[in-house]
């Protein structure tokens, strides 16, 4: 894949925009880092997200919109979570907030949870292509896992260190002026939590809230943010893996040549299967059956695939 570099202007916002509508990826620039944009309401185009940058597990994504009111429209803002977006935003603060049932967030967006990470981006060429594209965009860092943030556009097209020949463009909008990620607020048991230090110091945070932070340890097993291992989706029935076919009463979930009730992909498409894990697994729960699934491959996504089925499968705390 060529990736294309655009320019900062009516016609490069416009062919982002084209790009993002086409389920393609692109690496925008935000005031914090450069981060790889994809429609958040496409989940094919948001499992690419996962594949482009080797991400070994499928951590929850930063939706990126541009403004209060779209926010509004996805996630419950409380009391609190206003008066944060109405200092902080647009700027470098993430808030995760309830998801809203009619949000139209792919499901692999916030990883199985009930929660969403929200943020208006203050960066123009950010706010630009939001609303020229006119629609939610799931964003994290426009790197390889594991690799440091871009804070440019030579950062993220470079072939060997970042993402080029991934993914399809990157607008080009220069250096990135806070040149850090941004801080996550959650709410833990009704009190506000900083749940990762960011471009926004936790004091000035303090000072809208009129009370200190608090500082949850995070738990890999249950994370509730960006930038936290990915929590396990736990369906109400069993769960076995790599079954080649289903036992009596068993509802079977298919991939590639393992035909079941259900499939993650008929072609064996583990971009397709990541897209309809989340989906999939709460429709077929929904029968009441205990659930088997087909065997995945270990490689590239399937390694995040199988990551998650084996939390799902693992045995219930009681």
């Amino acid at each position: 894949m060529h990736t294309e570099i655009l320019g900062h202007d009516l016609r490069g916002l416009r062919a982002a925009a084209e790009l993002l509508a086409r389920g393609e990826l692109v690496a925008i620039p935000t005031e914090t880092v450069y981060g790889l944009a994809g429609d958040a309401r496409n989940p094919l185009a948001v499992a690419r997200i996962y594949e482009a940058k080797g991400r070994p597990s499928f951590n929850p994504l930063i939706v990126h919109l541009p403004d209060i009111a779209a926010a509004g429209r996805i996630a419950v803002l409380g009391p609190e979570a206003l008066a944060l977006a109405h200092r902080f935003w647009p700027g470098a603060l993430t808030l995760v907030l309830p998801l809203r049932e009619d949000s139209g967030i792919a499901s692999l967006v916030t990883a199985g949870l009930s929660t969403v990470a929200i943020r208006v981006p203050a960066h123009p060429a950010a706010q630009e292509l939001l609303r020229t594209f006119d629609g939610p965009l799931a964003a994290p860092s426009a790197n390889p896992s594991g690799r440091v943030s871009p804070t440019t556009a030579a950062h993220v097209a470079d072939p060997d260190t970042g993402l080029g020949g991934r993914i399809a463009a990157v607008l080009d909008a220069g250096a990135c002026p806070v040149g850090v990620e941004s801080t996550i607020v959650g709410w833990t048991e009704g009190r506000a939590a900083l749940l990762r230090p960011g471009g926004v110091a936790a004091e000035e945070i303090e000072a809208v809230l009129g009370q200190p932070l608090l500082h949850p340890v995070a738990n890999p097993d249950a994370p509730n943010a960006p930038g936290q291992l990915t929590s396990h989706y736990a369906p109400r029935a069993s769960l076995r893996l790599n079954a080649d076919k289903a036992l009596p009463g068993e509802l079977l979930i298919g991939f590639g040549s393992v035909t079941g009730e259900m499939t993650l992909s008929e072609s064996g498409d583990l971009t397709e299967a990541a897209a309809r894990l989340f989906d999939l697994l709460r429709r077929a729960d929904e029968a009441g059956r205990p659930l088997a699934v087909a065997p995945v491959p270990e490689h590239g996504l399937g390694a995040a695939i199988n990551d998650r089925l084996r939390r799902a499968a693992a045995p219930r705390q009681t």
